[in-house]
Formats: C-alpha cells, structure tokens, sequence
C-alpha cells in the first residue's frame, strides 16, 4: 500500500527544511526526523494551506543500506505500509522523514516490527493527534 499522493514529502526544500530544523529521534533500525507545523509554516513559503491539512512524509534510505535496488524498494514498501496504517492517527500539518538505518536490511525483521518501532518514534516525537 502506497502512501497518498497528499502524504508524499517530495520537494528538495521541504526535505532540507526537515533535516535542518527538525527533531531526531533514533530506534535501532531507523532515525525519524519530524518538523513541527508552526516551524513549517514559517520556515516554507511555498503552499502553506496544504501543510496545515495534511502531514508529509517521506522515506530516506541509502546505498549504505544495502547495494541491491531490489532490498532498499522492498525496505521502502515495507515501512510506507506500516506508515500508512499509523497514517489516520497522526496530527495534521508535520513534516516527516525516515531514515532507514543499515541494520534493517540485516535483521530481516518483519513489517510488524517495523510498524512498531515507527509507533515509538512518532510517540516519542509527540505526532499522534492527541498530542499536538
């Protein structure tokens, strides 16, 4: 399952904007970085309207991951899956990175531990509705 296309991080900018100005929290195969909406709104001056409606993310992972195109697209498949079922429960307006760290093509660990280390990280970070 794809993420909508309203969910996509997908500019050069809105990725700079999250990495220099957001908040980082690590697990043990991933690193999220989350951009506040208030910080958001200032900072971008593109589409204001469509960051307060919707929250965008966005899944980074590099050839350090793993060399094989194949391994880092089903890595991505796996977490926008787990994302997508954590997606009605997050507050509107964020800016969302995930960064897939090397040992998640080591582990071999199953979409459901990836879509609990994900619940962790956006609860650590404070994203679900109930807590922006």
């Amino acid at each position: 399952m794809a993420l909508p296309k309203a969910n996509r991080l997908r500019s050069r900018q809105d990725f700079q904007a999250v990495f220099r100005e957001g908040l980082r929290r690590h697990s043990a195969n991933f690193t999220l970085r989350a951009l506040k909406p208030s910080s958001a709104n200032s900072s971008s001056l593109d589409t204001a309207p469509k960051t307060q409606t919707s929250t965008l993310i966005g899944v980074s992972i590099s050839t350090k991951v793993s060399k094989k195109a194949v391994v880092r697209n089903r890595l991505k498949r796996q977490i926008t899956a787990a994302i997508g079922q954590l997606l009605p429960k997050l507050a509107p307006g964020w800016k969302l990175v995930v960064i897939v760290k090397p040992k998640a093509a080591e582990t071999k660990c199953v979409s459901q531990q990836f879509l609990q280390e994900l619940e962790q990280l956006l609860a650590q970070t404070e994203v679900f509705n109930g807590h922006s």
